[in-house]
């Protein structure tokens, strides 16, 4: 059956759709409870960058009528697992597309999360510019985050759930996260502090990358 969407899936491409002159991609990466969103929030106001959210992008997919791709997407959150690699992937190269035509700064939250997912970006969407990684202990992030259950309504804020979400980001973020640091790409945060005491480090770490903040 015809996709109901004609922008995805996408066909293979020799080269990424946007050039890295012109568009600025930086990977947000953190176990569940790091305090990403809080810095993404920071970022976006002071550096002018776009936050697109892989799980945010993935749940509107779902939800859009006639989505092909709705129904699958549903199933795979449901069981916990990954979504194929292919669909967020275009879902994020469509977003990018809708913002003044993917040029700027833009800070991906969430993705990736898997090594193909990297991968696959860099080769044909953009190469990135770097991780931001948010290291924080599994102990700190669980107390976070049955804190945030209590007034969230998150089914996933439980501790059997963090624990399993957890467990999935040590087994298949953190090989991406080592795979970037290798190549000199990663900028490591230590998450434990207060959120304004993690952006002051957040800021040194952008400066020293080039990334100068609105006048």
């Amino acid at each position: 059956m015809a996709p109901t969407s004609p922008r995805l899936p996408a066909p293979p491409k020799d080269t990424p759709t946007f050039s890295p002159e012109k568009t600025s991609v930086v990977y947000v990466l953190g176990g569940p409870g790091a305090g990403k969103g809080t810095q993404c929030a920071n970022l976006v106001r002071d550096y002018g960058f776009n936050h697109l959210s892989a799980g945010d992008l993935l749940r509107a997919e779902q939800d859009r009528e006639g989505s092909e791709f709705g129904q699958m997407i549903k199933d795979y959150i449901k069981d916990g697992k990954i979504v194929p690699m292919e669909v967020t992937v275009q879902l994020l190269e469509n977003a990018i597309q809708d913002i003044n035509g993917g040029e700027g700064r833009f800070l991906i939250d969430g993705f990736p999360r898997k090594m193909d997912q990297a991968l696959k970006f860099d080769e044909s969407v953009c190469p990135s510019k770097f991780t931001l990684f948010f290291d924080c202990p599994e102990d700190v992030m669980t107390e976070r985050l049955i804190n945030r259950g209590k007034t969230s309504g998150r089914a996933d804020d439980n501790e059997e759930s963090i624990r399993k979400r957890f467990k999935t980001f040590v087994e298949t973020s953190m090989p991406v996260v080592e795979h970037f640091e290798k190549q000199g790409k990663v900028v490591k945060v230590m998450a434990t502090k207060s959120p304004d005491e993690v952006y002051e480090e957040v800021k040194k770490a952008m400066g020293q990358r080039g990334f100068q903040m609105k006048q």
